[in-house]
């Protein structure tokens, strides 16, 4: 167990005033104040950046903030440290600074254009040695003055493994997140994609579900599962469930196997309030895995992050801080405890952040390269949804450069598509494609495992291999497929079983494979889906057909198009004036409000169906609802935005969800429960458990609510159940969940 710092004990420099960078150009003078502007300035032009104000106005400008980044000393990168909005050293960057202080003062002198140089010449052990010396500020600062060669060139040398019950990231091996996730965590689906990725050589890293429902009970079903699944298929790996990092607790408490205890961090603290998470809870979390963790005095790690560009502008809390930067401080943070994994998933929040190919390639490369050098092991998953103008061929592009750069992992999202996330990832075909052009294998227990199935071969070793040797696909003795790989019919031989679990299953298209690929027949099945769910993105709420739903009140918020709602973090989360003006305080105990966010089918399948069950179900239990209100271009936070306006203690936003792959998940329905804390004892009880003394509303959520998830009649009797235990705990999320669950920690 790693001995943790604390924070009282970490060095930090006072704040000083911002400092002036000016540089002159041919013809073009720049000058950026503070630290800050410099490092946003320095950055390629991005989508969040844009959004933010701090990208360059022009490529001179870049190439300036770049010259002046370079001539700037370690020393006044360290003295200068990036603070919060109130001035201040927030608890991230402040476990930033818990680095290595004797391999610092050795380089402190050197400009950051002079350590880059020396890196690039330096062998791979002392690039790993000084990174442990650098906060992730500086890794940053460096980052943007690397071309993609560079980025590839600097990772590669770095090697990062870790141990839990198997190995992660030893030189020569190229690993597999596998993530069987289902749009209502029905157990069979869930089997059958395990099943499928097992067949295919994926899952050595883990077995890890994001859950549809976040409850306790939820995520020890699952775990239970996982486990049991993993001891009668013999697969050497481990397990997780992806709930919030206090559910896993409590599941622990519970007796539930949590292996790898999970969380998403964040580069500022501000941000941090959002997910419910202090550095002191992720202490507590460590140390209770350290005790008594399934794993604990067998694995080395068992830690599990994940991260990704953009979530602090996408909440509002980056703090003046560029998305690399905000991205390089997650790692800063992550290094104090030693994870297992890390995952990186920048694409995933969409075009506010990354609006295209380009910029979702670059940002990736940067996260994995400031990610391994300060001291991560880095799992990379380059992902895009339907809603920005990135793609599969461009997500392919950058596996190929990160895998050059020494990727430890990926991830394994069956057919690129995530079923309840809604979005398109990785796949276990990638992930075996990669390994044979690369020359990559599995972990070594794992790749025992898997060639005694035959489910990957040494090439030369029978008919097949053979075969493909002669069509120069490989060296004699590098990793390829066995003649079982796909076989999902290995671990499921019985047909009726196999038969149900297909059924339970969302876009299965097929198991056929071409090589490591899938069969052209999955793939055109598997991309016409995803072209009709992109399309539903063009479509607008007609107003006129819900009206006999219910009696809408109409209301807009400050996205004026639909480009500007997808482009913008925040404007579809405020009302315009005119309907602020409007909204006036009222005696409703609950408000609901039904908005297009980014699929108006979603509202038009959906809505018609659950609103008259939720409101008739409010109505006979004796809760006082407003007049519904409908909302074009809205995001989850107009929630609060409405509370406020009418005084109402609880707002159900029913939003449309970005679009999944296929018809009926383009039409995915969430239903926000937004509760507003009034001042005293609720307010307070909220900030006790969350320590976020600021903490204005707690939130539950259903999701996936279309006719391939939660039918939507089913989900109006889910909501008023729901409803009625937010007013009568006066909680919601996971303080709600401890309340009614037995006690998230």
């Amino acid at each position: 167990m790693k001995e943790l710092t604390p924070l009282d004990l970490i060095e930090v420099p006072r704040p000083r005033p911002d400092a002036a960078y000016a540089a002159r150009l041919p013809g073009h003078d720049a000058s950026f104040r503070g630290l800050k502007r410099l490092l946003g300035a320095a950055d390629a032009s991005k989508a969040g950046d844009r959004l933010a104000g701090l990208a360059a106005p022009d490529e001179a400008a870049r190439e300036a903030a770049r010259g002046l980044l370079g001539e700037l000393t370690l020393e006044h990168l360290h003295d200068h440290p990036l603070t919060d909005e109130r001035g201040e050293v927030d608890a991230v960057m402040r476990v930033n600074y818990d680095i290595d202080r004797d391999a610092f003062a050795r380089i402190a002198s050197l400009r950051l254009g002079e350590l880059k140089d020396h890196l690039l010449r330096a062998p791979g052990p002392e690039v790993a040695r000084l990174g442990r010396a650098l906060t992730g500020v500086m890794a940053a600062a460096l980052a943007k003055l690397c071309d993609v060669h560079e980025l590839v060139y600097l990772a590669r040398k770095i090697s990062r493994p870790t141990r839990a019950r198997t190995v992660l990231g030893a030189p020569g091996t190229l690993a597999s997140r596998l993530q069987p996730n289902h749009p209502t965590d029905d157990l069979r689906g869930i089997t059958l994609l395990l099943y499928w990725g097992l067949s295919l050589g994926a899952g050595d890293a883990l077995l890890g579900v994001n859950p549809a429902a976040g409850t306790v009970e939820t995520t020890a079903a699952i775990l239970r599962h996982l486990d049991r699944i993993r001891r009668a298929t013999g697969a050497p790996t481990q397990i997780c469930c992806l709930s919030h990092l206090k559910v896993q607790l409590a599941a622990l408490d519970q007796g539930a196997p949590v292996e790898i205890l999970f969380q998403s961090l964040a580069g500022t603290e501000a941000c941090f309030s959002e997910f419910d998470i202090t550095v002191g809870l992720i202490d507590e979390g460590y140390r209770r895995m350290a005790a008594r963790g399934p794993l604990a005095g067998e694995a080395e790690q068992f830690m599990y992050f994940e991260t990704g560009q953009g979530s602090e502008l996408t909440y509002g809390k980056h703090n003046g801080i560029d998305m690399a930067t905000a991205e390089a401080l997650c790692y800063g943070l992550a290094r104090r405890w030693d994870p297992f994994m890390l995952n990186n998933v920048t694409g995933f929040i969409g075009p506010e952040t990354h609006l295209d190919d380009r910029e979702m390639i670059l940002a990736n490369l940067q996260d994995h390269f400031m990610g391994k050098l300060l001291g991560v092991p880095m799992g990379m998953a380059p992902c895009y949804t339907l809603h920005a103008n990135v793609t599969l061929e461009g997500q392919q592009m950058a596996t190929q450069l990160l895998t050059a750069a020494g990727a430890n992992y990926y991830m394994d999202v069956c057919l690129n598509t995530d079923r309840m996330l809604a979005y398109f990832d990785t796949s276990g075909h990638d992930v075996q494609t990669l390994r044979e052009i690369h020359g990559r294998a599995p972990g070594g227990e794992f790749l025992a495992w898997a060639l005694a199935r035959g489910i990957l071969a040494r090439a030369g070793e029978g008919e097949r291999v053979e075969e493909s040797e002669r069509h120069g696909e490989g060296k004699a003795g590098a990793i390829t497929r066995g003649p079982r790989f796909g076989d999902v019919r290995q671990f499921c031989p019985d047909e009726a079983e196999l038969a149900e679990l297909l059924a339970a299953t969302p876009a299965a298209y097929g198991f056929a494979t071409a090589g490591p690929r899938p069969a052209n027949a999955v793939s055109r099945r598997s991309r016409v889906d995803e072209a009709v769910a992109r399309g539903a993105l063009t479509s607008e709420l007609r107003e006129d057909e819900l009206t006999s739903v219910a009696a809408f009140r109409v209301i807009t918020t400050t996205a004026a198009s639909k480009a500007e709602h997808l482009g913008s973090a925040d404007a579809g989360a405020r009302l315009s004036a005119e309907s602020a003006a409007r909204l006036a305080p009222e005696d409703a105990q609950v408000q609901i409000v039904v908005s297009d966010g980014l699929s108006a089918e979603a509202v038009h399948h959906n809505v018609p169906d659950l609103l008259p069950v939720l409101l008739d179900g409010l109505g006979a239990r004796g809760v006082t609802v407003g007049q519904p209100l409908l909302a074009r271009y809205g995001r989850v936070k107009l929630a609060e935005a409405v509370a406020e306006r009418l005084g109402a203690r609880l707002v159900v936003l029913l939003l449309g969800e970005r679009p999944g792959s296929g018809e009926l998940a383009s039409r995915s329905l969430s239903a926000y429960l937004a509760y507003r804390l009034t001042p005293g004892a609720d307010q307070e009880a909220a900030a006790a458990f969350s320590g976020n003394p600021a903490i204005g509303f707690e939130y539950t959520v259903v999701s996936n609510i279309h006719a391939g998830g939660l039918p939507a009649a089913e989900a109006g009797g889910v909501l008023v159940e729901m409803v009625l235990q937010v007013l009568a705990r006066r909680a919601a999320g996971n303080r709600l969940e401890g309340l009614v669950g037995g006690g998230a920690a």
